[in-house]
């Protein structure tokens, strides 16, 4: 089990740590993806809202699903005539989630049965996350490519405690399996 964590833990951070470096590489194009990946989400919704309107066997769910399909379809449009407004409402979406998020990952560092290390890694995380979300609540104006620095900036520092916490990990678990393979070898 711990290695698996662990493992999971430090995959995790490298993604977010090249996530980071390719953000801060190019902002401009770190926003625009990110426009487009929310684009190619709704188009996908609104085929997949489609699909289950003409699957269902009776009219409201049909008329349901056709809406939300039309509905996707026309977020995927908006995103992709005007990805500056699109953008601004990522700008809430991001900093929404980094708030959120941040607040979660406080409270789990005042979890029972963490180390130290562990709890001031969830602590010190959660604290960059939420600060994070209350720059972009504050100024949302603050442009794309400042959102995309922000956002580079905030996944290295995640995906280095995701790492460090990974090893950490590992180590717990290898020290856990000393004593029950001594315990082993002395049966």
């Amino acid at each position: 089990m711990f290695k698996s964590t662990s493992t999971s833990l430090i995959l995790l951070g490298i993604l977010a740590v090249i996530v980071g470096i390719i953000a801060i590489a190019w902002p401009g194009v770190t926003i625009l993806a990110l426009v487009i990946l929310f684009a190619i989400y709704a188009f996908m919704d609104a085929g997949l809202q489609a699909a289950r309107a003409f699957g269902s066997r009776s009219a409201g769910p049909v008329f349901g699903h056709l809406l939300l399909a039309l509905i996707s379809l026309a977020a995927g449009v908006v995103a992709l005539v005007w990805p500056g407004p699109t953008a601004y409402v990522l700008v809430i979406v991001v900093a929404a989630w980094a708030l959120v998020g941040g607040v979660v990952e406080i409270f789990a560092g005042f979890g029972s049965g963490e180390t130290a290390g562990m709890r001031a890694l969830f602590i010190i995380s959660g604290l960059v996350s939420v600060a994070f979300g209350i720059v972009l609540f504050a100024r949302p104006n603050v442009g794309a490519v400042a959102l995309a620095l922000l956002f580079g900036l905030y996944s290295l520092i995640y995906g280095f405690s995701q790492i460090a916490a990974g090893v950490q990990v590992r180590q717990l678990g290898k020290s856990l399996q000393q004593p029950v393979s001594a315990l082993k070898h002395a049966a």
